[in-house]
């Protein structure tokens, strides 16, 4: 199952010891630029004809209507009802807190700047229904775009055959909760050209309009049509593969410890598990229960070749503080500390798109109860983007004004910098005030 790599003594290259999944989403752009072209172009004929092709469906409208929507909540299981409404209230809650406060800042007499966050208009979130049924991820990217104010949100996910060509009733069922009516059954890189471009019907009506950013996780098609059409649209991030890594010592529990790294690799065979530890004695019995309790999982197959891919391994170091510095120098998704001192070791990370700390915060309790986001930098993404949040759907803007007194305090100066640019028109559009 995983392989125990004892890396004591050494000088320790995370890059070369823990190989990254590949996953070149340059490498899918032949297959997706097409697909983008045709809906372009095609509109919901071409959307409807990759639908067939790639879902073995066709929806019966390109837009799932509401009562689909109402019938979905209704039929609802009351368990599952009960922890989405837990879900929204606590991401709520902890994205308000998000919110970033607008500034007024004078820098001189009679001259003023605004500092003010405006949200984007419209979004297109999309939810993926490949490999499982995402219904919290319809909460992670709604609930953010909500708070920041988004006044225009549409959600995308596959059509499903078994489901008379409608998204499954559990996703359509949380954005009912959510009060989300623009729901459109389209999946992958269709998808997010439906987003991107618009779509129109055969007479030229537009069906959905275009958007001015996409966001939510997808697979390697998904990501490749997302940085496609970057530029034309915002987009949050390419995700990849999932990740965990877990910094734990003598003190942690084995049996934790396997459950959480097998956790994360039923997501995907590309899944990356990784222990990180000082601890020979620890090791051995995280292996020892990875073995057992891999054998009993649902997803056992998947779950065996994420394991057994060079992504995943058990990295033995000699010092905790080793360990942070391998953390740092990989950036996980996700990453669990548990340790003696918890706090202490966390001070040491920078790079992480989530830290989990202590026996009772596992990352599925991240995934979907704690109230954070689980939409998370991959690929070592976190050592310059951050988790999807409000602010990812909001925009920066300053508002200035200045009077006259204002504007001659400072007229020498921009007339002096303009010359030394060689933009003279520049200060003369100052001093013809004057």
């Amino acid at each position: 199952m995983l392989t125990l790599r004892d890396l004591r003594g050494t000088a320790v290259d995370a890059n070369a010891v823990l190989p990254r999944s590949a996953q070149d989403v340059s490498a899918t752009a032949e297959a997706v630029l097409p697909i983008l072209d045709q809906v372009r172009t095609g509109g919901a004929s071409a959307v409807e004809h990759l639908s067939q092709t790639f879902d073995g469906v066709t929806p019966p409208s390109l837009r799932v209507p509401h009562d689909a929507l109402d019938r979905a909540l209704a039929e609802l299981d009351p368990d599952v009802r009960d922890a989405l409404d837990m879900l929204i209230l606590r991401t709520r809650e902890v994205h308000s807190a998000q919110l970033p406060p607008g500034s007024l800042v004078s820098p001189g007499p009679d001259a003023q700047i605004t500092n003010r966050w405006v949200p984007v208009q419209r979004v297109g979130l999309y939810v993926p229904g490949g490999q499982a049924v995402y219904p919290s991820s319809v909460v992670m990217n709604v609930v953010p775009a909500q708070v920041a104010g988004v006044a225009s949100l549409a959600i995308a996910s596959p059509p499903q055959k078994e489901f008379g060509g409608y998204p499954h009733p559990t996703i359509l069922a949380a954005a009912a909760l959510l009060g989300v009516t623009e729901v459109y059954a389209v999946g992958g890189a269709q998808a997010v050209g439906a987003f991107a471009y618009g779509v129109r019907d055969d007479e030229g009506a537009l069906l959905c309009p275009p958007v001015s950013l996409i966001t939510g996780p997808g697979n390697i098609y998904v990501a490749t049509a997302k940085r496609a059409v970057q530029g034309l649209v915002g987009i949050d991030a390419e995700a990849g593969p999932t990740e965990i890594m877990i910094l734990a010592d003598q003190h942690a529990n084995p049996e934790l410890v396997a459950a959480d790294l097998i956790s994360q690799a039923e997501h995907d065979a590309l899944a990356a598990a990784v222990l990180v530890t000082d601890s020979p004695e620890l090791a051995e019995a995280v292996l020892r229960h990875v073995e057992a309790q891999a054998a009993d999982t649902h997803h056992a197959a998947r779950v065996k070749e994420a394991l057994t891919g060079s992504q995943s391994a058990v990295l033995l170091v000699d010092s905790m503080e080793i360990g942070a510095e391998i953390a740092n120098a990989y950036g996980a998704e996700h990453l669990e500390i548990l340790t003696d001192d918890d706090d202490a070791l966390a001070e040491q990370i920078s790079n992480a798109g989530a830290i989990f700390l202590g026996p009772y915060t596992p990352v599925s309790l991240g995934d979907y109860c704690a109230g954070s986001n689980h939409v998370l930098p991959t690929g070592g993404a976190s050592a310059y983007s951050s988790g999807l949040n409000v602010t990812s759907f909001l925009r920066s803007q300053q508002v200035i004004q200045y009077g006259r007194k204002g504007l001659d305090q400072v007229a020498g100066h921009v007339t002096a910098l303009a010359q030394a640019e060689g933009l003279p028109a520049h200060g003369d559009a100052v001093t013809v005030r004057f």
